[in-house]
Formats: C-alpha cells, sequence, structure tokens
C-alpha cells in the first residue's frame, strides 16, 4: 500500500520531506490531516516504514511491546552497545532499568526541585525585562531547562553553549534516515555526551537520582554500560524534550494577545497538558514489527518498521474535539506527547513542571509580553523546535 491520491501541495512522492519546505514546516498539521484522511497508515519508501497517523493505531502500537519493538534486535538487527538504554530496552530487560530509575526518581526532593525552578525562572525573566527584545529559546527556555535536568540527575550544570550545540546535533541525527548527512555528526555528538556523563558513575554527587543509582546499580541486576547509556539519555532528552516545548507553547501563547491571559486564569496543570498536545515537541517515534500482524487490516510483515506520527495523532478529530484549536481547560486529553505504554517518558513530571512555573510566572507578572519577530522553526522532523524566538516583556 503506497500513498495515493493527496493534494496537489504535498508530494506523493515523498511527503514526509516537504514537512520541512518553508511553507509547511511553520504548521505541519493540515499535512498530517490530510494524509490521516486519504490513507491513515502507508508505506513510505525512502525509510521502509509504515506512516500511522491515527490516534487509536499509535496507541495500539505504543501499547503492544509484544509485536511492536523498541528492542530492533528482536527483529534480527544489530544495535552497537553504546545504543542500548531504557529507550530501547524492551520488557522484560526494560523492566530492571526503568525500576532502577524510577526509584531514583521517588528519593528526588520534589520541592526542592520546584523552589529551583521558580527562583530560575524569575532570575530569567527579570534578566529579560530589563531589555527591548531577547531570544527566548537561547536566553530563557535553555538555561531553565539546562539548569532544571541537571538539578534533577543531581550534578553540575554542563557548559551551556557546548552543551546546546551538542544536544542539537543529536537530535538533528534523530532524521538521519531522511539525512543520512546528519548520522556522522550525531555519532560524534553522542561520544561526546557520553564522555560528559560516564564519569557520574565513577564519581557519583552526593545527592540526585545520579547519586540513589550509583548505589543500587549493582543489586538491579542491569549491566553498568546500559545505566551509562540511560544516564545520557536522560540528560539530552531532559534537556530537549523540555526546551523545545518551553519554546513552542510561547511561540503559542504570545502569538495571540488573549492567548497567555486565557493561560493565567486556566488551571495550568490542563492548560500545560493542552500545550503539549497542541505543540507535540515529539513528533514522531518508531517500532519494528516482530510478528507477521495487522493493524487496521493493514498487513505489517515482521521485520518491517513502524513509524507512529505523533504530531498527526494528537490532532485526530475522533480523540480530540476540534483537535485544531488550544483549549487551556480541556479535560479529556490523553495525549501522545509524552508517550504511552512501557516506554511513556520517565520525566514528563519535571517538563510540564518548568512549563508551569515558567507560563505561569510571565502571565502573572508580564501580562504584556509579545513576539515581535516571526518564530524560526529548526527544519527536525522527529522532535519538532525553534531555533530563535524573539519576544518582549514590556
Amino acid at each position: 500500500m503506497v500513498l495515493r491520491d493527496i493534494d496537489d501541495d504535498i508530494d506523493i512522492d515523498d511527503p514526509i520531506r516537504s514537512l520541512v519546505r518553508p511553507d509547511i514546516l511553520p504548521d505541519p498539521y493540515p499535512t498530517y490531516t490530510r494524509l490521516r484522511d486519504r490513507q491513515p497508515i502507508f508505506f513510505y519508501e525512502p525509510l521502509q516504514s509504515w506512516m500511522l497517523t491515527r490516534y487509536a493505531d499509535c496507541v495500539a502500537v505504543l501499547r503492544d511491546s509484544e509485536r511492536f519493538a523498541a528492542d530492533w534486535r528482536r527483529a534480527g538487527e544489530e544495535m552497537p552497545p553504546q545504543a542500548i538504554s531504557v529507550q530501547t530496552l524492551d520488557p522484560p530487560e526494560h523492566t530492571a532499568i526503568r525500576r532502577l530509575v524510577m526509584e531514583a526518581l521517588r528519593v528526588v526532593d520534589h520541592d526542592a526541585i520546584t523552589r529551583k525552578v521558580a527562583d530560575r525562572v524569575s532570575q530569567l525573566l527579570a534578566s529579560a525585562a530589563n531589555r527591548p527584545s531577547v531570544d527566548f529559546i537561547a536566553e530563557v527556555a535553555e538555561p531553565l531547562t539546562a539548569g532544571t535536568i541537571a538539578d534533577f540527575l543531581g550534578v553540575p550544570q554542563p557548559e551551556l553553549s557546548w552543551f546546546v550545540a551538542v544536544s542539537k546535533t543529536v537530535a538533528d541525527g534523530m532524521d538521519a534516515g531522511l539525512w543520512p548527512e546528519l548520522g556522522p555528526p550525531a555519532m560524534s555528538a553522542r561520544a561526546e555526551l557520553a564522555a560528559f556523563t560516564d564519569s557520574w558513575l565513577v564519581d557519583p554527587p552526593a545527592s540526585g537520582v545520579v547519586a540513589h543509582i550509583a548505589v543500587h546499580i549493582d543489586r538491579s541486576g542491569v549491566e553498568r554500560t546500559v545505566v551509562a547509556n540511560t544516564l545520557r539519555v536522560l540528560l539530552h532528552a531532559g534537556f530537549e524534550s523540555a526546551s523545545r516545548l518551553c519554546g513552542l507553547a510561547a511561540a503559542v501563547l504570545l502569538g495571540e494577545p488573549h492567548r497567555l491571559d486565557l493561560f493565567r486564569r486556566a488551571d495550568p496543570h490542563l492548560a500545560v497538558d493542552e500545550l503539549v498536545r497542541f505543540t507535540s515537541p515529539v513528533q514522531a517515534t518508531a517500532r519494528v514489527c516482530v510478528t507477521d500482524t495487522e493493524l487496521d487490516g493493514v498487513r505489517i510483515s515482521a521485520g518491517q518498521a513502524v513509524t507512529l506520527l505523533l504530531g498527526a495523532a494528537n490532532r485526530d478529530p475522533d480523540r480530540f474535539p476540534q483537535p485544531d484549536s488550544w483549549w487551556p481547560e480541556r479535560r479529556v486529553n490523553p495525549h501522545l506527547g509524552f508517550g504511552r505504554g512501557a516506554h511513556s517518558c520517565l520525566g514528563s513530571p519535571f517538563a510540564a513542571l518548568q512549563a508551569r512555573a515558567l507560563f505561569s510566572a510571565l502571565a502573572a507578572e508580564h501580562p504584556a509580553a509579545r513576539l515581535v519577530a516571526d518564530p524560526v522553526f529548526r527544519p527536525n522532523l522527529t522532535l519538532r523546535g525553534l531555533d530563535r524566538l524573539d519576544i518582549a516583556l514590556r
């Protein structure tokens, strides 16, 4: 089954790469709608993958690790040791490393982290308020989220300019299936991050997630390489997902004058949850089919890849009424912004915490905040985000 009967403004031969076209990148959701309406499951030759656009299909795959694996070795693929982490293992192997991380999360002083986030937000916004305009991404979102993930892990904050550049290169590499030239730089950047994080288990900090894991690693039954890889993943994902959420959410809230006031009057938990759904920083994830199966009448063979277009699923009208509207009080909101099933995002509470603190403070203290230029989007498909967002707080 291949894509057919698509509107003229979508490249029939390459509808996925077309998402980074300058006219589509700022708003890919109409394209997702047309793809979902015409053929919700289709085979995409450049990735040799089935593409899923509907919410129900994406949930079915995410919940079914028996038939759809995150660990591609189960389909006969080779994976380098440095790629094996909590993200790429399936139950039962996945259970042990996830349990170790979850135990560490429970001993984190959440009240202390919350206070640190509030203090950091206050300092960053105060600095921004004294200037005619600032780049919200580089001067608010990135320092906030880099500092928070370091506090959360209990490690020193990395040097920001180095860390941001390396982290973005790793994120770019997630699209290497479409643009192979992104692969080698991403591998080098991942090695840089590994060199930075590997020392944490040798000389662990006194408190935090890393400290707890270092103390309990021997009894966990998890290989130290897998633990080290997982810590690198936590650092990278905790920064990239949260910073991109903050940037995209700021563009939404400041793009129309009334939205920041709507946030101020809404339940911040509901409003941030809706921002995650509406902006979908994580646009796609992939699994591999490990046994011949059918999905809504489409036959998928063992060994075939399945790509879940989460950005499309989060705008599926069969699950979300008026999906292209941002409703800050949307109460039934089972979005896929933090995944679902065994691999649901471990750091989602902290990403949401930062967004609530940031936008609650922005709405209360800087109600006149506004964009002073159009957002500049980074040409990424897997992780959606901004390169620049110029705002004024006065």
